[in-house]
């Protein structure tokens, strides 16, 4: 008879099973230039630990108008949205006292953190609100020169939602208030890295540069030829041109405040005079016309009173004879 098989008495037990983690993910903080995803991280270094963090920019920028907005505006507004592929293009707003609060909203409701409010006034002055939301800072400009794509025709014809390159004057690096605008204009102008609307090279170039203190934008295409016999070798910028594209305006920065759509006063431009004043002037001066021309009208019937010519013998000579 077969002897039974004695067990051993150091089986090892099964392993627990560790469940899995239904709990949802805590969102990412926020930051000026986005959100900081600290889940994913970098790879790891030389030395085998972690770099950081791994810092994902997702910059939404937010374009908006006031209501009555003549089609000039709109038109440059549209223009901005196609340049942009990382905006968001949202219906009219109410240009009232209580907008800023209105537009905070709805930046909030679309997941933005900066927005670009175009605001029109009498069908014809132009003002440009740049805001960092919701924190600040923001601020306020008054756009002059517009000249839209369709209304150039110039020659130049870059891709649509390919990255631009950002060049500044040399003297945005001279007053702190310049420092200030380059910085918001690099974080809303530049097109966030892997941006799912995005492509993956540069071929135009976003231009700012300060004159008179106004700040005047250009955007120019990189031609490059792209024949066999000219065929441009990597980093031969000799045979490149630039080809402008479109649109210009000018922004005169009016004030800037230190919370979004408002707050405390940071900078206030002492050279600025707003186009109301601009055109009671021009209404003064021809009023001033006009009152010298009624003035030489008095003066002449007076004189002409003062001195009056006597009768003529020779008047009636020749009235009686047909």
């Amino acid at each position: 008879m077969a002897k039974k098989r004695k067990r051993s008495s150091d089986a090892t037990a099964p392993a627990a099973v560790p469940k899995p983690d239904d709990s949802a993910p805590e969102r990412p903080e926020r930051t000026l230039f986005g959100f900081k995803d600290d889940s994913a991280a970098e790879p790891a270094s030389k030395d085998g630990g972690p770099v950081g963090p791994f810092f994902r920019n997702k910059e939404k920028v937010l374009i908006t108008c006031s209501r009555r907005i003549v089609y000039r505006y709109r038109h440059l507004m549209q223009n901005m949205v196609s340049l942009l592929p990382h905006a968001k293009k949202d219906s009219k707003v109410e240009a009232k006292q209580s907008k800023g609060s209105a537009l905070n909203e709805l930046v909030e409701l679309r997941s933005c953190s900066s927005c670009l409010f175009f605001e029109c006034r009498k069908s014809k002055d132009l003002y440009l609100w740049m805001v960092k939301s919701p924190a600040g800072p923001s601020v306020k400009f008054l756009v002059n020169a517009v000249h839209t794509m369709e209304e150039l025709k110039l020659t130049g014809n870059h891709l649509k939602g390919s990255r631009p390159l950002l060049t500044f004057s040399s003297n945005f690096d001279q007053q702190p208030h310049w420092k200030l605008l380059k910085e918001m204009i690099t974080q809303i102008f530049a097109t966030p890295k892997d941006h799912r609307k995005a492509k993956p090279f540069h071929d135009h170039v976003f231009v700012f540069s300060i004159v008179d203190d106004h700040i005047w934008f250009r955007n120019y295409q990189i031609s490059v030829p792209h024949n066999e016999i000219d065929k441009v070798d990597k980093g031969g910028l000799d045979k490149m041109t630039l080809v402008e594209v479109g649109p210009r305006f000018c922004l005169n920065p009016i004030k800037i405040f230190g919370g979004s759509f408002g707050g405390p006063v940071l900078y206030e431009n002492p050279f600025y005079v707003s186009p109301n004043q601009i055109r009671a002037l021009e209404k003064r001066k021809k009023a001033g016309k006009y009152a010298t021309k009624v003035k030489a009208k008095v003066r002449r019937k007076m004189h002409e009173m003062e001195n009056t010519l006597e009768p003529d013998e020779f008047a009636d000579l020749w009235k009686g004879e047909d």
